[in-house]
């Protein structure tokens, strides 16, 4: 929308996808939300108590910018004692989510014109992101007969000399799949041979399904070229504390601080409470949380494949499932409308996720078997 008092660079710019589910999420009072990535369960009471303990005990203060020195280091216990993986304490800061941390990041290490590499479809945000920051996207497209691993040579052929990373997200939002242990040592290798930064979105790191989640940043010789964004709101049902942290060599944690300070200067010290406590806690909560989305995302593949004009590959990870709906003869746009509309279930467009989603909608099994039941029948009533 043109305004004299909005900045021009804005004049054009349009709703994202993600921007009008939002709006449309209260259109119907029967609605069943399959669009946004938000659990429908609570924080666990635990975690919950002990944050609000710390609290009482005056923990309301700003924290170090950087964070709270005992969520840091209770990160470094994290990522050694499951990986065998040594991160100092001053490689280490805890941020306002992943998309805060993924701004930070971008902001930190691109100049005007850089290119950034992302495999396509991909999560909606990082296009802005990365534009926020003076850079270009580039997709890199991947395929659904491919299982949307990333090809490496057409990986290779993408590269230019403006280009500075490559951002991966695996397990994946919204195909859902996992890149493989080969596909990861090939992205090390190219990241070394161009002297290439990767930035690894690994915030569904709980939701591996088929094989154990290995960052990329623990891989041989990648720590150095690694920045690792992680978050506690999908892996611990944490959405609304809004915590996260990014891992990276100290030079580059202490140039996103100083730019942070602009911004926000720390995260909520409340959320990091929440934070330490969930890590301390994890190997008590969070296999129930991972068992429940796996038998969401099970029970939901089995059912769109019964749906006439639908398809989706096997789950190999996170909470999503991006269906092919090619077969239908509509657009994504179309069927999601239908969706919407006939049976009163609100679902992601695929082409909100780059060029190459048309023909898929994305489904975010964010809610109960019982409601995934009532959606599915609803959805097979539509396009029997």
């Amino acid at each position: 929308m043109k305004h004299r008092f909005l900045s021009k660079k804005y004049w054009n710019s349009a709703s994202t996808p993600m921007a009008e589910v939002v709006e449309l999420a209260h259109k119907y009072e029967d609605l069943i939300n399959l669009s946004l990535g938000d659990p429908d369960l609570i924080t666990d009471f635990g975690i919950i108590s002990e944050a609000f303990n710390d609290a009482r005990m005056g923990h309301t203060k700003y924290t170090d910018s950087v964070g709270d020195p005992e969520l840091r280091e209770e990160i470094g216990l994290y990522y050694k004692k499951s990986y065998g993986y040594q991160v100092e304490m001053n490689e280490i800061m805890a941020v306002v989510g992943a998309c805060h941390g993924m701004y930070l990041v971008l902001e930190a290490i691109l100049d005007d014109g850089d290119e950034v590499i992302v495999p396509e479809p991909y999560f909606t945000p990082y296009e802005n992101q990365i534009k926020l920051a003076g850079g270009k996207l580039v997709p890199l497209v991947t395929y659904e007969e491919d299982d949307f691993q990333i090809d490496i040579e057409r990986l290779r052929a993408l590269i230019t000399c403006r280009t500075k990373a490559i951002i991966i997200n695996t397990p994946n939002n919204p195909t859902g799949t996992c890149i493989s242990k080969a596909s990861m040592e090939a992205l090390s290798d190219i990241a070394i041979e161009y002297d290439l930064i990767i930035i690894a979105d690994d915030i569904y790191g709980a939701f591996s399904f088929c094989a154990p989640f290995v960052p990329i940043t623990t891989i041989a010789g990648m720590k150095e070229r690694t920045i690792t964004i992680g978050s506690f709101s999908k892996d611990y049902a944490m959405t609304g504390w809004r915590i996260g942290y990014i891992l990276a060599p100290d030079y580059l944690i202490n140039c996103i601080r100083d730019i942070n300070e602009g911004v926000c200067f720390s995260a909520p010290s409340i959320s990091q409470r929440a934070a330490i406590h969930a890590l301390r806690l994890r190997e008590t909560i969070q296999p129930d949380i991972v068992n429940e989305y796996k038998k969401r995302v099970y029970y939901s593949y089995e059912r769109i494949n019964k749906v006439s004009g639908m398809s989706v590959l096997p789950p190999k990870g996170s909470f999503y499932l991006f269906v092919n709906i090619k077969k239908t003869g509509l657009t994504s746009a179309e069927v999601s409308r239908k969706l919407l509309e006939k049976a009163h279930v609100l679902v992601v467009p695929g082409n909100g996720f780059g060029k190459s989603g048309e023909g898929y909608i994305r489904i975010a099994c964010t809610v109960g078997l019982d409601k995934l039941k009532d959606a599915f029948d609803r959805i097979e009533s539509i396009f029997a």
